[in-house]
């Protein structure tokens, strides 16, 4: 079958990786795609947010199948555009309608979504403009540290842990004059938990489910996580401390919950889940929950499923996961972000990439790059993701940052430590 894959990130480059040694994918399309997605299909230089064009492309090239790789298309509803369009509807897409990417487009729906259904997370109460006042008096006596978190989608910006009580009032005051746009025309406040942070993910079909392996991802942009957030600096799976008892209590108070809260809400899903948890004094609870597969996170799970993966999305369009058995591969992944100098703040654009072919260990997923005339430039703040499969976690980690090492372009800058603290 014809396939297109919409977005042009990292977690698209795996996707696109995967799905192209699958002998269902006759061929796929990458849209808009990045300097290194051409190895496994054809990029078209489109803007996912765009429909009309999307859909002149699915019509053109006989798309039989749509996985949508980034949030901002699923909140925006390009899943409600393909199933309420005569020509298209019959087309499979993996990723929710908008109704279910509101649990990632809306912090306030997600949280007042697990109070309904029992989901274990932090206590919260969420503000407007309009109550204001009501939120600074709140704010005013609330345990330390605060957590504000805006509404809606902003970039991975939009979550601040403030310290001091009189900061969190002058920020809350802040985002909700605007400093977040639209994301933040709503804010939640949120209890702090303290404990160590992961990822698991699902792939459903609204009715049954299969839990991928899981990850931890870095996010800050120094070494023994100081600095700023970025968008994950690296990622390893499995997790050590995530063992099967842990594991089996996040799919018996989480994963269940979720999927019986969705149909009991009669919300109509297919596509991944991302729970993001904590876990604190043994028991998970949920920080967010994102609509699709994370990154850089996914450059560690995709390469574990031995499954193929576009046999799995069939099985998911047609509602017949019940039917379907996961294969994890018992190696350990590990993955090592390689950024543009400078990020997450400003940095250049458009600097010569050279080393990939010297890579020795690992898979290197394009994200932030492009193809011009010939040689792969940078193109983003997370430019390549490099992962490396190995039988331990030890080598796994040193395979992929050694092979970070190999690669060079001006201003070029890793985390030499993810993982190791795990170790």
């Amino acid at each position: 079958m014809n396939i297109l894959l919409l977005g042009s990130g990292g977690r698209e480059s795996t996707l696109a990786w995967k799905m192209s040694q699958s002998s269902e994918c006759s061929q796929l399309f990458i849209a808009p795609g990045n300097g290194g997605t051409g190895a496994y299909g054809k990029n078209v230089n489109l803007n996912p947010n765009d429909f009309e064009a999307v859909k002149t492309l699915i019509l053109k090239e006989n798309i039989e199948m749509v996985v949508v790789g980034p949030e901002e298309p699923l909140v925006n509803g390009i899943h409600d555009f393909i199933a309420d369009d005569e020509a298209l509807k019959h087309i499979p897409v993996i990723g929710p309608k908008k109704e279910g990417a509101i649990l990632e487009g809306s912090k306030d729906f997600s949280k007042q979504f697990m109070a309904r259904h029992g989901i274990p997370t932090a206590a919260s109460r969420s503000f407007t403009k309009e109550t204001l006042e009501e939120g600074l008096t709140y704010l005013q006596t609330h345990a330390l540290p605060i957590v504000l978190k805006a509404d809606g989608l902003a970039a991975g910006k939009g979550v601040l842990i403030l310290d001091n009580n009189a900061e969190a009032q002058e920020e809350l005051k802040l985002m909700l004059s605007g400093k977040f746009g639209e994301a933040g025309t709503t804010v939640v406040v949120e209890e702090f938990l303290s404990g160590i942070e992961l990822s698991v993910f699902v792939l459903t079909d609204g009715e049954n489910y299969v839990i991928l392996p899981e990850a931890k991802d870095y996010k800050r942009i120094g070494q023994n996580d100081t600095g700023l957030n970025t968008g994950g600096m690296g990622s390893v799976s499995p997790v050590p401390f995530a063992n099967e008892t842990f594991l089996n209590e996040v799919e018996q108070d989480i994963i269940i919950p979720t999927i019986n809260g969705l149909k009991k809400d009669k919300i109509d899903y297919t596509g991944f889940i991302f729970f993001g948890l904590i876990k604190v004094n043994d028991k998970p609870f949920v920080i967010e929950y994102n609509c699709r597969m994370g990154d850089p996170e996914t450059e560690s799970v995709i390469p574990r499923i031995e499954n193929d993966l576009v046999e799995l999305f069939v099985a998911a369009g047609k509602k017949q996961l019940k039917n379907v058995q996961l294969t994890i591969s018992p190696k350990h992944a590990a993955t090592v972000v390689v950024v543009a100098g400078g990020y997450p703040g400003d940095y250049e654009k458009g600097k010569s990439i050279t080393g990939i072919d010297n890579v020795r260990k690992s898979i290197v997923f394009h994200a932030g790059t492009a193809l011009e005339g010939g040689v792969i430039k940078t193109n983003g703040g997370r430019v390549l993701a490099v992962s490396s499969l190995q039988d331990s976690q030890f080598d796994a980690l040193q395979s992929a940052t050694a092979d970070a090492a190999r690669i060079y372009f001006d201003g070029k800058y890793f985390r030499e430590d993810i993982g190791f603290d795990l170790v």
